[in-house]
């Protein structure tokens, strides 16, 4: 992208200022405040390898992804929202402020604040990170690898059209690709070149949510009858078998040139619970329904290292999916039965996988549990003081 360029002394003030708004928000877990850097300025010392966290009612848990010890407990009110910040260390919290960093190695909640109305979606793709403000459409990239002293030295920064629920992806060669809505619908994307130019544009996409990047360089995003595929400068529409047929989440893999995304068909459901996933091969452009064994939820999708589709069901398995075949090849028992909650925010079980290992939550017990994805077998669990909501962690 590398337009609209804010330098760090620009942007400084502003960071402070929120950052200090959000400093007694933020404790570790000996109660004092804190910082994420000690007295230099340096990041604070590792306590957890591969960092995993989740959120629950009042704070965050970081706990070490090798032997499940929660090494850190950071109170934090309000409803927080987590994702991976896109290096080894990092994890994005989304507060009422804006985009909070997490140091997740150290344990402890910075001051580092990228300030947003209405903090949305955070994309990771080839080494850069962007951040999209929902209620201004502000949309913030950078070096993924940039967030280790405070906020990175170089933002680029470009807003949409109109602000809306949108999310925003930037490619490799530059481009970035930035959902088309407002506040009362959403429409499609555009693809902008490095010098803000713009070279694709869709608006075959009603509702348009969610994004995800499969092998190949491709990216779609999910749409109320289908999916968009953007590549090689084109978009490119797969309609849903259904009329409505709406794929909002995604999970792709460099592994795959297949996207796993969820599958619904009821536009008057005040909550639907399908027992479908569909498979979006971006090579051809078609779409492939699977037949689960359970409902599932937002938060059930993932990928295995070799590109396998992973889908937690409410039956208490992990059910594992052959893209390639479109059939289920395993199904590992975690937990009981359980039922998807009305309301979003609510607790609900979770997936987040990294490599080989997938981690996911049961607030049912209040636990985590870790599974080696090579062996589909349940490898660890620890049971925590509070319930489990959201489930992140550090990227590699």
């Amino acid at each position: 992208m590398r337009t609209n360029r804010i330098t760090r002394g620009a942007a400084l003030p502003a960071l402070l200022s929120a950052g200090l708004l959000l400093t007694a928000c933020g404790t570790g877990s000996d109660g004092e405040e804190a910082s994420g850097t000690d007295e230099e300025g340096s990041p604070a010392e590792v306590v957890a390898s591969e960092p995993v966290v989740t959120t629950y009612d009042g704070g965050l848990y970081v706990l070490d992804g090798e032997t499940l010890e929660v090494v850190g407990d950071i109170e934090l009110e309000g409803f927080n929202r987590i994702n991976p910040g896109g290096d080894e260390r990092h994890v994005f919290v989304s507060t009422s402020e804006g985009f909070q960093v997490l140091d997740a190695a150290g344990a402890e909640l910075t001051d580092t604040l990228f300030t947003a109305d209405t903090p949305g979606h955070v994309v990771r793709h080839d080494d850069r990170t962007v951040l999209f403000a929902d209620g201004t459409g502000e949309i913030t990239a950078f070096d993924s690898d940039a967030l280790g002293n405070g906020l990175p030295e170089d933002l680029d920064v470009y807003t949409a059209e109109e602000a809306h629920h949108g999310v925003a992806v930037e490619l490799a060669n530059g481009e970035l690709l930035v959902t088309l809505g407002d506040e009362e619908e959403r429409v499609g994307a555009i693809v902008l070149d490095e010098n803000q130019e713009e070279i694709a544009r869709s608006e075959d996409c009603p509702g348009v949510h969610g994004e995800s990047a499969a092998q190949g360089g491709a990216i779609a995003i999910g749409c109320q009858d289908g999916a968009l595929i953007y590549q090689d400068g084109a978009f490119t529409k797969v309609d849903a078998e259904d009329d409505y047929g709406r794929i909002g989440n995604q999970a792709g893999s460099d592994q795959s040139p297949i996207i796993l995304g969820d599958y619904k068909t009821d536009p008057d459901a005040e909550l639907e619970r399908p027992e479908r996933i569909a498979l979006i091969d971006t090579t051809d452009a078609s779409l492939e329904l699977v037949d689960l064994p359970s409902s599932y939820t937002f938060r059930s999708l993932g990928r295995g290292p070799d590109g396998e589709a992973l889908v937690l069901g409410t039956d208490g398995a992990l059910h594992v999916i052959d893209p390639e075949a479109g059939e289920l090849t395993d199904s590992i028992e975690l937990m009981d039965e359980w039922e998807e909650p009305l309301e979003w925010q609510d607790p609900r079980p979770a997936l987040f996988v990294r490599g080989g290992t997938a981690y996911v939550s049961d607030p049912a017990t209040q636990q985590i549990h870790a599974v080696d994805l090579g062996a589909g077998e349940l490898t660890g669990s620890v049971t925590l003081d509070e319930t489990p909501n959201e489930l992140s962690g550090v990227a590699h």
